[in-house]
């Protein structure tokens, strides 16, 4: 699966692309892909033709495109001189990638892709290509029309340019996560100790921390010098902003490489693909030296433990297992 740095670097993308643009056609080549939408294709395609894109928002995984169907100012209702202010958006056009889900700028000529799925026909841009194809292989992603939701805390909905306090209905279920200017580490650390589970697993629950999956939970662990099964509810203040710290610094350090790129199938808007598991200090290394004990003259390798049907990778010397761990 994409994880959080892939993900922010396809928003990055769109965002330059496709912001302020109107769509003016859909074309929908496989009705699978749109699935998520009940209402069919002739509905999906109702909803956003001539609908104009706002922005391109993340929160965690998810990714969505706030529309505004016609722009028209409405009162805010309040204040001392009444006044008109833009309306905000109700819905967006959501993406899920799924396994292999890829969103692709391209110009009209450009042949169509292998698996194309959906081709959304924008606004003419200077400089800019013209179409938004949806492409995946093994059909497990997605796009459709859902509704946006106010923000329960009244802060922007997720990793945005105009900072709307809304966020896709589907995803607001999902907690901020690391790189989220509105992360709230003192949130996190009470809920964290409100668990009681091991690290990992704490990690990998989107609903507590979004955005990090098994690639990132090892490398921020390993950076973190902490074991995968360390006890939740045990753990102090400073130890929670050590992998937290730790999973932002290895994220920033994945997103200016672009993500990591283990499957063909993971590239930017552009097509290209990231570099980082060039970087990568413990996940997949498994009988590999740890690069941090080499430093100082141990022959420690990393193991990998079979972890909620996947895999933890760790340096049994630098991340000591706990003796009363949780898993």
């Amino acid at each position: 699966m994409p994880e959080l740095p892939e993900v922010e670097v396809v928003r990055r993308g769109l965002a330059q692309w496709v912001s302020g643009r109107t769509i003016i056609d859909v074309e929908v080549l496989d009705p699978r892909s749109i699935r998520r939408h009940g209402l069919g294709v002739e509905d999906f395609r109702g909803n956003l033709i001539g609908s104009r894109v706002l922005d391109v928002v993340r929160r965690g995984k998810f990714l969505w495109l706030p529309l505004d169907d016609d722009g028209a100012p409405r009162s805010d209702g309040g204040g001392s001189g009444g006044g008109l202010t833009p309306r905000l958006p109700h819905t967006a056009l959501m993406a899920h990638l799924g396994m292999s889900g890829q969103l692709l700028m391209q110009d009209p000529g450009q042949p169509d892709e292998k698996h194309l799925k959906v081709r959304l026909r924008l606004s003419p841009a200077d400089g800019a290509p013209d179409e938004l194809r949806f492409v995946d292989q093994r059909i497990f992603g997605g796009v459709f029309v859902t509704a946006l939701v106010p923000t329960p805390d009244g802060l922007p909905g997720g990793q945005s340019a105009t900072g709307l306090p809304l966020i896709a209905a589907e995803a607001a279920h999902i907690a901020r996560d690391p790189l989220d200017p509105a992360f709230s580490q003192e949130a996190f650390f009470a809920r964290l100790r409100a668990r009681k589970t091991g690290l990992k697993r704490a990690l990998l629950d989107q609903g507590l921390i979004s955005g990090i999956g098994n690639i990132y939970a090892d490398e921020a662990l390993w950076a973190a010098r902490m074991h995968y099964a360390r006890a939740t509810d045990r753990m102090r203040r400073s130890d929670a902003e050590r992998v937290v710290q730790a999973a932002r610094d290895v994220m920033l350090r994945a997103l200016e490489a672009g993500g990591t790129s283990f499957d063909s199938l993971y590239v930017n808007v552009n097509g290209a693909s990231g570099y980082f598991e060039r970087s990568l200090n413990a996940y997949g290394r498994e009988g590999q030296p740890c690069r941090r004990c080499s430093a100082i003259g141990l022959g420690t390798t990393i193991r990998r433990d079979t972890f909620m049907n996947r895999s933890a990778y760790f340096c049994p010397v630098c991340q000591p297992r706990p003796r009363n761990g949780r898993f």
